[in-house]
């Protein structure tokens, strides 16, 4: 008998798998694990003590993989991993992984190697509960609205210490080598779910058709306070060999810089996701770029 279950642990978002082995799931099990998902937003799995080739075996069960990023290097012969190394900056900011091109991620995979002794959680917000939050007005003018997303502007910042100034201009001048602006519905329908939820984040940097400076920021701000309330936040207290998995098209990440000189290193896969849809059934075009399909096959399938 199986001892798998679904803990939750957040009281919005958030469940522990326990009592499986992510190298050896029967696809009933992982059938559950994929509702889980869809139900909770963030999984975590402890101590799994995955490999490069475990982690890519295990994403792929979600669907077709990404590159590592669009820009970034990727592990050295493992095209699917970003490292995501403390030493090349810190992504002190919340965000939800490269909403910049049309087709962004549908779901990440994270997994610890080297964990600070204290600080270097993860925190991830559930953004479908944060639309419901919003006021009725507020909610209606969010439904017509959308934002442009773009690379031009890294939020991945050097840290007071602990940052290689030379690892990190170099990060941030790949990061820019190859720009994109997208346009994409402020309030997305997941695919999936049929959820309503707030997809913007770091990478929406303007709302179509308003001043970048002044009302765009503004509205895209208030709209942001809602999400990061801390009763739609999950933190992940880190340990070597854990796992956490979340659904990219309904949740914003955040990586506070709070270990001072101490290395952090994560290894991140990333599932190919679809073109969003807004309330309206529209769906997110291109406003400079090209279709990253150098990135992710669900770019020609667009």
């Amino acid at each position: 008998m199986s001892d798998f279950d679904v803990r939750r642990i957040g009281g919005r978002i958030g469940a522990e798998i326990t009592g499986v082995d992510v190298r050896e799931l029967s696809d009933s099990i992982f059938g559950e694990i994929h509702a889980a998902l869809l139900e909770h937003k963030v999984l975590g799995f402890r101590g799994q003590d995955l490999t490069d080739d475990d982690q890519v075996a295990f994403a792929s069960r979600f669907g077709a993989l990404t590159g590592a990023h669009p820009t970034v290097p990727a592990v050295d012969g493992r095209p699917e991993i970003l490292p995501v190394d403390s030493e090349s900056g810190r992504a002190n900011h919340w965000h939800t992984d490269v909403t910049f091109v049309r087709t962004p991620p549908k779901i990440s995979t994270l997994r610890g190697l080297v964990i600070p002794p204290y600080g270097g959680n993860t925190l991830i917000a559930n953004t479908a509960a944060a639309y419901r939050d919003l006021p009725d007005e507020l909610r209606e003018l969010a439904d017509r609205l959308w934002a442009v997303h773009t690379n031009d502007y890294d939020y991945v910042t050097p840290g007071k210490s602990g940052v290689d100034p030379a690892k990190a201009a170099e990060h941030r001048k790949a990061f820019v080598s190859r720009k994109w602006k997208t346009a994409h519905p402020v309030v997305r329908v997941h695919p999936e779910s049929d959820e309503r939820n707030l997809f913007i984040g770091g990478f929406a940097q303007n709302i179509v058709g308003l001043s970048a400076q002044r009302e765009g920021r503004a509205i895209l701000d208030i709209l942001q306070s809602y999400v990061t309330r801390p009763e739609n936040i999950l933190r992940w207290v880190w340990a070597p060999g854990d796992l956490v998995v979340f659904d990219n098209r309904i949740t914003q990440h955040y990586a506070p810089d709070d270990y001072g000189d101490l290395p952090r290193l994560l290894h991140r896969v990333t599932v190919a996701g679809d073109v969003p849809s807004g309330v309206d059934g529209r769906r997110s075009y291109l406003l400079e770029g090209d279709d990253a399909s150098h990135y992710t096959p669900a770019a020609t399938a667009a």
